[in-house]
């Protein structure tokens, strides 16, 4: 139901968005209907499968209980990350502008500072100058999940989104469980998932990971249970696609859905069971290519300077996706003649006496590589772009901050496997690879294909993330890619494995009370090493305060006012921000030392005594501010230092925020909090 409730909003809210109609009442009536029809209908879908004959409500209560203990504890310690310092101020400042103006791009309004101006720069960090607009940065699935929260309190309404979306990830998951495991160990899982500090982190403010595992784990319940209607496959499909209007890296987590459902199609004609799941085949893909084809429009769309910075990783997705995508075209037209010639080889010739011990060997031996990895590789990138260069200063200004060495063009992806230790626990990763070698190796025998499906995902996912995280990689930050799919996928093999361990003591003869001491322990390794590592951050929030400071900033700010943001760091904090939240037009003046690069030694002398190179020119200040007074509005000026200000008349200080950050950890796992200072200061200039 969860994640029947995003796809009803996120398909009503798409087309609103690209008509500029993306307001309250229209989505409240069309995206909650469609939302509350869609969950209807799953209900009755899963009504009419088989049941789960171990369920009881204590099993349903245990897990409602700790969804609604996630979403408090996440609520209280939640995070306000509104000034933009890394995504998910910019996820907020987007969903902020949705909820308010209900239509993209963002318009800064030129004619507020005079007409166009070459110093004047409307874009900032994560939002993109674009075509005489602003653009923000990352998919709008997100945005417009969380735009509703502002819609019904406001900011404090938008803070509590990430929290209530955490708790129901929680149920998500644990109907996952019920399905593939048993309904009686989806209480363990789900504790387990709702104590792992990626999804405390990513529970708390707004990023993307949750929606999109929501989306993802919500499908594969819906696959499961669309084997009894396989017309119903299409809403797995549909919720599948979606994850790209969340994530463009969806598009990587859901290809081996594309694959699985070409081989369900090339199953035609097969009898018994295979027919069933061959009739799921085409509505699969149809919902698959409707909902990701969203995603795509929305991204080409709303998205397009996004796209083409991450062209080099994006193209490539989109050329491997048209490939499979031919290949299961391919394979529906010939597979009914290949499969039963392919299957009869497979069932009595030599594949039937190797390919099951060749499919566990291969899982273990991929994960004894990534754990072998840091002593055979260390990752590194060479800084070829500007992107690259600032990177590389943030990595060894952590490396320093973290007491190492400095080598700025580390990556660290050679430890990814063990950033999920760190994480879950060498439990959990040890029991969920022994479950995916087991059903690995069922499933080269010919049994136990309804785990074909989360087993491809969670494979594919797992080894491509793990392989290159592509993310900067300091924890908690970088925790976050494994949220979608790689935490609770192996929280669902984990618990599978210790099913699996159980059955085997029963079946030796051991009595009670050894099966119960057996589920004790195992429930003991698999929740302590999760909980024992998120004990460090779990009861300290972070940037709390911000939304406080930025109420007196704005109550600052003359409603006149055009604002001129004359310093690097302020520029790229608080640009869209006071455009967004406080309503008044705003944009950043280029700096000194960009106009040095053009024409070296022209501004050496207009540099502002104390700040440096990141503060923009008095010559092209001094004129912007005629230009604003020439509109009859009132020019005003923002920077970090009164000194930096102080050409221009008294500077008065309207931010002053002492709180806690998250920590920047790149060698062992997070276990406190940094503390964090923003300081704003404010003049509105002297006439004459």
């Amino acid at each position: 139901m969860p994640a029947l409730a995003l796809t009803g909003w996120l398909l009503a809210g798409l087309p609103l968005l690209l008509l500029g109609a993306f307001r309250p009442v229209p989505m409240l009536l069309l995206g909650g209907a469609l939302a509350t029809a869609l969950c209807v209908y799953g209900v009755r879908l899963a009504r009419a499968g088989e049941g789960y004959a171990d369920a009881t409500a204590w099993h349903v209560a245990a897990v409602g209980a700790i969804a609604v203990a996630s979403a408090v504890f996440n609520g209280v310690f939640r995070s306000e990350q509104l000034v933009i310092r890394r995504d998910p101020a910019t996820y907020a400042q987007y969903a902020i502008w949705l909820a308010e103006h209900g239509s993209l791009p963002i318009p800064y309004g030129t004619a507020a500072f005079g007409g166009p101006d070459p110093a004047l720069r409307p874009g900032s960090v994560g939002l993109y100058d674009h075509g005489g607009a602003v653009v923000p940065q990352f998919m709008p699935g997100t945005p417009m999940i969380d735009a509703v929260g502002h819609w019904l309190g406001g900011v404090p309404g938008l803070l509590l989104v990430p929290p209530v979306l955490g708790a129901l990830a929680v149920p998500t998951l644990a109907g996952v469980v019920a399905r593939l495991v048993g309904a009686r160990w989806a209480p363990l899982a789900a504790l387990v998932f709702a104590v792992a500090l990626p999804i405390l982190y990513t529970s708390r403010t707004t990023f993307s990971e949750i929606p999109s595992l929501i989306l993802l784990f919500g499908a594969i319940a819906l696959a499961f249970d669309a084997r009894h209607r396989p017309r119903a496959a299409a809403l797995a499909g549909l919720s599948f696609g979606l994850a790209v209007l969340v994530r463009i890296d969806g598009l990587r987590d859901v290809l081996p859905v594309l694959a699985y459902a070409g081989l369900l199609i090339a199953l035609r004609g097969r009898r018994g069971r295979g027919e069933t799941y061959a009739r799921m085949g085409p509505p699969l893909l149809g919902g698959l290519v409707a909902g990701a084809g969203l995603g795509l429009v929305a991204a080409f769309v709303l998205a397009r300077p996004y796209l083409n910075y991450l062209s080099d990783s994006v193209v490539p997705l989109l050329a491997i996706c048209g490939l499979v995508l031919a290949l299961t075209v391919a394979g529906a037209v010939v597979g009914p003649k290949l499969i039963p010639v392919s299957w009869k080889a497979v069932r009595t010739g030599w594949a039937a006496r190797r390919l099951p011990g060749l499919a566990a060997g291969l899982v273990v031996l991929v994960m004894l590589g990534l754990a072998v990895r840091p002593w055979a590789q260390t990752v590194r990138r060479v800084a070829t772009t500007q992107d690259d260069v600032l990177n590389a200063k943030f990595i060894q200004a952590t490396q320093e901050a973290n007491g190492l060495m400095p080598d700025p063009g580390r990556l660290y992806y050679e430890n990814s496997l063990y950033w999920v230790i760190w994480y879950v626990g060498v439990p959990v990763v040890v029991l969920a690879t022994l479950a995916a070698a087991v059903l690995a190796r069922r499933m080269a025998q010919g049994r136990g294909f309804v785990w074909l499906l989360p087993l491809m995902i969670i494979a594919w996912t797992t080894v491509t993330t793990l392989f290159r995280p592509a993310i900067t990689p300091d924890h908690p930050f970088a925790s976050r890619r494994l949220v979608p799919v790689i935490v609770p996928g192996l929280i669902l093999l984990a618990a599978w494995g210790l099913r699996w361990a159980w059955n085997r003591a029963r079946g030796a003869g051991y009595g009670v009370p050894a099966q119960r001491a057996l589920l004790a322990v195992g429930g003991v390794l698999l929740v302590a090493p999760a909980a024992i590592t998120s004990i460090g951050t779990a009861f300290s929030p972070v940037e709390r305060g911000e939304a406080a400071a930025v109420g007196r900033l704005c109550s600052a700010l003359p409603s006149d006012a055009s604002v001129l943001i004359v310093e690097r760091v302020t520029g790229d904090r608080f640009t869209q921000l006071v455009r967004g939240m406080c309503g008044v037009p705003a944009a950043q003046v280029h700096l000194a030392r960009d106009a040095a690069d053009a024409a070296p030694g022209a501004v050496t002398s207009a540099v502002v005594r104390g700040a440096g190179a990141d503060v923009a020119a008095p010559a092209d200040v001094g004129r912007l501010i005629g230009r604003i007074r020439s509109t009859g509005r009132t020019p005003v000026l923002l920077a970090a230092e009164q000194a930096q200000l102080s050409p221009y008349g008294p500077a008065a200080q309207v931010m002053r925020l002492r709180t806690r950050q998250d920590e920047r950890s790149l060698v062992e796992p997070p276990n406190g909090t940094w503390s964090l200072a923003i300081d704003v200061w404010m003049v509105v200039p002297r006439t004459g």
